[in-house]
């Protein structure tokens, strides 16, 4: 009985991170598993189950939050599945652990690419066009196929990638990624059922570790609303780059001394990254509250001098003012 409440606190906060973060789930819950012994095909086939549940909880609580864009979650999902189904399959008769340090390279790259954008000022408009197609069905092919293999990766994997384009705010970012993971998670837990049988699914791990990301399913669909996109791109590179750090430390068989200095070193540029947001971030407010300020008088001023006509256009000149003062900053 313990052992099952640990386990739904490990979903609850693996899902309270993977709903304000957009990934973790199946990365946090699976390395528990694992540490507590568990095969990793058992271990991936359990929380793709469990992640049935908590990400329909959290694609409808994003939903609803308005942190959806269906057009990217259709043309990522089915992609998403083909290659959840491949990669479920593959694991569950061989071994992927050769690919993991690449495929972690890649991944802490990204992280840190997202740490030095985030740490910046962010300019309030967004790269002009929509994300298409063409990169959203490989993204999403690649994505699935290692979140299988991997017992999770989708969000690490697909995430970044959304996040570096700037084309999308990060919440929406975020919300899409877990609203499209429904579909993925189905497709493997299908590949993982073919493969291992109803045998392969641990269900008191799968109940408990549902019962914990239902819980905090709504709480990060409204976490990841109100936080700002500063401190969140800057937040998701630092999870990134420690995460896939101890892939990289193992792969290359780093002891002693060597390994904590290495945490050491990339846990204090995770901090200066944080720092440099929180900094960003507050010039960027302040100058926000200075535009809303100066927009009154420069109204007034306005109409004391134009006619009916020109203050008929006033509205047209100044939204680009109240724009620039409501909008969400968003990389580029």
């Amino acid at each position: 009985m313990r052992k099952l409440l640990i386990l739904a606190l490990v979903g609850l906060a693996a899902q309270l991170i993977d709903g304000s973060l957009g990934m973790a789930y199946g990365l946090t819950s699976s390395t528990l598993l694992l540490v507590a012994g568990v095969a990793p095909a058992a271990a991936s086939a359990s929380v793709h189950l469990a992640e049935i549940g908590t990400t329909l909880a959290a694609g409808v609580a994003h939903w609803r939050f308005g942190n959806v864009d269906w057009r990217v979650v259709t043309r990522i999902a089915l992609p998403g599945a083909i290659g959840a189904f491949a990669g479920a399959t593959l694991l569950s008769s061989i071994s992927t652990e050769s690919a993991a340090p690449w495929m972690a390279g890649i991944l802490f790259t990204l992280g840190a690419y997202l740490l030095v954008r985030f740490a910046r000022p962010l300019r309030t408009d967004r790269v002009g066009g929509r994300l298409r197609g063409r990169f959203l069905g490989p993204l999403g092919l690649v994505a699935g196929f290692v979140d299988a293999t991997g017992g999770g990766g989708w969000g690490p994997v697909a995430t970044p990638a959304l996040l570096v384009s700037g084309r999308m705010e990060p919440r929406k970012v975020i919300g899409s990624v877990d609203t499209a993971e429904f579909v993925v998670a189905g497709a493997a837990s299908v590949g993982f059922l073919i493969g291992l049988g109803t045998e392969g699914f641990l269900l008191p791990t799968v109940a408990a570790l549902l019962i914990g990301g239902l819980i905090a399913a709504p709480l990060a669909a409204w976490l990841v609303r109100i936080v700002p996109a500063q401190l969140l791109g800057a937040a998701v590179g630092g999870v990134i780059v420690l995460t896939n750090a101890r892939t990289l430390i193992r792969s290359a068989e780093l002891g002693g001394p060597a390994r904590p200095a290495v945490y050491a070193l990339l846990a204090a540029g995770w901090l200066a990254a944080l720092v440099l947001a929180v900094r960003a971030l507050r010039r960027t407010r302040h100058a926000r509250a200075e535009a809303v300020s100066a927009t009154p008088s420069a109204a007034s001023d306005f109409a004391s001098l134009a006619g009916p006509d020109d203050l008929a256009a006033a509205p047209a000149v100044a939204a680009p003012v109240e724009l620039a003062a409501t909008g969400t900053p968003t990389p580029r």
